[in-house]
This record gives C-alpha cells, sequence and structure tokens, in this order.
C-alpha cells in the first residue's frame, strides 16, 4: 500500500463528506438551505470576514440547525485552538465562539486548516472570486484542500435550484476583486 499522508486522507474524507451530503440532501433540504442563503443579510464572506476576531476562518457555511438558518465558520487561533463561531445571519454579530476540543469536529477543523498550507490569500477572497465568476449565485459554503501542492478553496454555490462547486486556487496571486 502506498505511504499517503494523514493530512491527504483526512482533507479527502472530508471533501468527500461534504459532496455526498450534497449529493444525499433531500430537495427540500436543498431548498430551505438555498433560501437561507439567499434570505440571510449577511453574506459568507462577510460571515467569514466578522469571524476573524476569534482568529483565522478555515471554512464557512450556511446550515439549518434545529430547524433555524445558522451562518457557522471554523477559525483557528494561536496555531492549535479551533473554534466554531456562529455570524448571526441577520446582523454580521458574532452570535457564540465555542472551543472545538476533539472529535469528527475537530478533525476536519485540523484537515481543513492544512488545506491552508500554501494558501497566500484568504478564503473570504476566493468567495468573492467565485461569486464574481459566477454572477448570480450565492456562496453556500467554503471549505480548503491541498491538490498538487496548491492550497484550492472549494466554493459551493447556488441560484434558484441550480447547485455547483467550483475550485479557486489561492496560491496563485489574482487583483482582489471590487466589492
Amino acid at each position: 500500500m502506498p505511504n499517503v499522508p494523514i493530512a491527504l486522507i483526512s482533507a479527502l474524507t472530508f471533501a468527500l463528506s461534504i459532496v455526498s451530503a450534497n449529493a444525499a440532501m433531500t430537495d427540500k433540504e436543498k431548498a430551505e438551505l438555498a433560501t437561507a442563503a439567499s434570505g440571510a443579510k449577511v453574506t459568507l464572506e462577510e460571515g467569514l470576514a466578522a469571524s476573524k476576531v476569534n482568529g483565522k476562518p478555515v471554512s464557512g457555511k450556511f446550515e439549518i440547525e434545529n430547524g433555524k438558518p445558522q451562518l457557522s465558520v471554523y477559525t483557528i487561533k494561536d496555531g492549535s485552538k479551533y473554534f466554531e463561531v456562529i455570524v448571526d445571519h441577520t446582523s454580521g454579530a458574532v452570535a457564540k465562539a465555542e472551543p472545538i476540543t476533539g472529535g469528527d469536529d475537530l478533525a476536519v477543523a485540523k484537515s481543513q486548516n492544512d488545506g491552508l498550507f500554501r494558501a497566500t490569500r484568504e478564503i473570504r477572497e476566493a468567495v468573492k472570486e467565485a461569486k464574481h465568476d459566477n454572477p448570480g449565485y450565492v456562496a453556500v459554503s467554503v471549505w480548503p484542500e491541498m491538490k498538487d501542492g496548491h492550497s484550492m478553496a472549494n466554493v459551493m454555490l447556488v441560484k434558484g435550484n441550480d447547485w455547483k462547486t467550483t475550485t479557486v486556487d489561492l496560491t496563485v496571486y489574482r487583483k482582489l476583486i471590487k466589492d
């Protein structure tokens, strides 16, 4: 068996779980999530910016938790402390920040942070770029992974009932997109 780094396996597992979770979502769940993301007063990139008070964002997503929409961002602080930051999707304020201390959430957060190893840009810039390149789409989630020595950001987008995931290279400089 080839010697495959554990970080790569973790990143692939997370990426597959996101893709399979999207594929496994019912039409009703997709519609609820699309409505939540499209109707939020705060965009994903604004949520990523707001979460920076609790460290460097490593991923973010809109989700339905207990029947209510929320904007969740994983961050890393001081190089080893991970947090789940919930940003109020109506005001943009940080609603709560809880340490991630174990389990699958910690493994995923570490894997996502590993995906930013060679990044020269923030994932927030990847979201802006993906939206710029896909007019009319709303960003639902973003997560990084390493691919061929590059830090890549996967951005899941929705426009009506049309879902797509685009990949942005975080190691290649691109002129900042104006708001």
